[in-house]
């Protein structure tokens, strides 16, 4: 896989749409660090979705500079070309592309860490391999970790954590997953003992059931769901026709086999996964996906996505020797434990201990990312925090874009800060996913105005 050649989309974003943000300095993650950022994603159905690119700065100290980078993504070709496109593959793409974009020696790098949900030992090897690829060498250690669908997040967390302590000045924290190409129902070698707790059976209930749970415990409709996920559908075929994504494009070429065995080269420049054409009739057609008479359907669902990004992080001492100026504020990060039979409630309980660490209230938010993970748990989270639903994923969310578990936390900083970055004023935003198992994380940003 090569990244091809990037163009500068229109628009939405100004002609200079990279971020920086800041963290402040009585949050939790006290560090000052700066972040580039590439997205790449694969819809359910075996395609290649998109790679996003941002570029961020963590600081404790206020600035209102930019980076003269662009934001990118990439573009899905057809069905079988994910079937030749490896985790690893996606990972060297993206971090190869953050350190073109900051033009960073990946000899500066003090650590990398990778989330990963999916891969054995949390794609440890798998990951080790990519840095190889991506001309890393084998002088900067690597590490990986799985918090489910906050891996990405908490990668994020472990890096700042070392630059934190003074472990070094400059690491990459990073999300990846291939749920096309990993088994997805092995839950590993646990005890039979799990039967004598109701809570540890619990965490082996089926993610689409405890979508189930939520929508019969909490009274939400499939028509509830179904808007919800119409909703989603057209905002991110909105805002792609307005070429809103366009300028966080990096094309990534790869090799692909068709039906025939015939090889090529494909390049990826644009989302596949959102669906324009998507109807209130049509989705309520769909059968339920996990339960008898139940709700949840694949229309109002996340994708299964695969996909891959990469945050440099840095103090912010190096990052103003590096002349890489700082754009924003990370306020707070929180991660909170919920009941694993309803883990899709985890936004609802993790979004107020952000906002509270922030000295914010939801008034206080003009953007919320909520990870779509099933509609019935987002809308749920709306519900319950009493969200404006027009501040909830503008763009549309993992139901047209996808939800490549390891890197959705990515993905939606990118298009938090993108959209924040476009309407050209101060402003906070919250990005929030639910967590397999019974949790929940959420982040607090703040965008400083242009």
């Amino acid at each position: 896989m090569s990244q091809a050649p990037r163009t500068q989309g229109p628009s939405c974003l100004g002609a200079n749409p990279s971020l920086v943000v800041e963290v402040g300095t009585n949050q939790i993650i006290q560090n000052d660090c700066k972040i580039g950022k590439k997205y790449m994603m694969l819809s359910p159905d075996k395609k290649l979705v998109t790679s996003r690119h941002l570029s961020i700065i963590y600081s404790p100290a206020p600035s209102e500079s930019q980076i003269p980078s662009v934001f990118s993504r990439d573009f899905p070709g057809q069905p079988k070309h994910v079937e030749d496109t490896t985790p690893d593959e996606l990972l060297s793409a993206v971090l190869t592309a953050v350190l073109q974009d900051v033009k960073l020696s990946p000899t500066q790098l003090g650590d990398i860490c990778v989330g990963n949900v999916l891969q054995p030992g949390a794609g440890a090897v798998m990951a080790r391999i990519a840095q190889f690829l991506s001309d890393i060498p084998e002088t900067v250690p690597l590490s990986a970790v799985n918090r489910q669908c906050s891996s990405g997040l908490q990668a994020v967390a472990n890096i700042a954590g070392g630059i934190r302590n003074g472990c070094y000045d400059i690491g990459m924290a990073c999300g990846v997953e291939s749920m096309s190409l990993a088994d997805r129902g092995n839950p590993g070698n646990i005890t039979s003992r799990l039967v004598e707790k109701e809570k540890a059976r619990d965490c082996l209930i089926p993610m689409g059931i405890t979508s189930e749970n939520v929508a019969e415990r909490f009274g939400i409709s499939r028509e509830k769901q179904d808007a919800f996920a119409l909703a989603s559908q057209q905002k991110a075929a909105r805002a792609q026709s307005k070429g809103c994504f366009q300028a966080e494009i990096v094309p990534v070429t790869t090799t692909v086999h068709d039906d025939k065995g015939t090889e090529r080269s494909v390049t990826v420049a644009q989302d596949e996964g959102i669906r324009p054409s998507t109807t209130m009739e049509g989705l309520a057609k769909l059968k339920p996906s996990f339960k008898k008479g139940g709700s949840t359907t694949a229309g109002n669902s996340s994708q299964v996505s695969d996909g891959a990004a990469a945050i440099l992080l840095a103090r912010r001492s190096k990052a103003e020797e590096l002349g890489l100026p700082i754009l924003g504020v990370l306020r707070s990060y929180a991660v909170v434990g919920v009941p694993p039979d309803v883990m899709g409630i985890g936004p609802a309980y993790a979004i107020p201990v952000a906002l509270q660490k922030a000295g914010l209230t939801v008034r206080d938010v003009d953007i919320f990312e909520i990870n779509e993970a099933f509609a019935s748990q987002a809308v749920y989270c709306v519900e319950k925090l009493g969200i404006p639903p027009e501040k909830v994923n503008p763009l549309g969310g993992a139901v047209a874009l996808g939800h490549p578990l390891g890197c959705t936390g990515a993905r939606q900083v990118i298009t938090l800060l993108n959209e924040l970055k476009r309407r050209k004023k101060r402003a906070y935003g919250v990005v929030s996913m639910c967590i397999g198992t019974g949790m929940g994380a959420a982040a607090v940003f703040e965008y400083p105005g242009n």
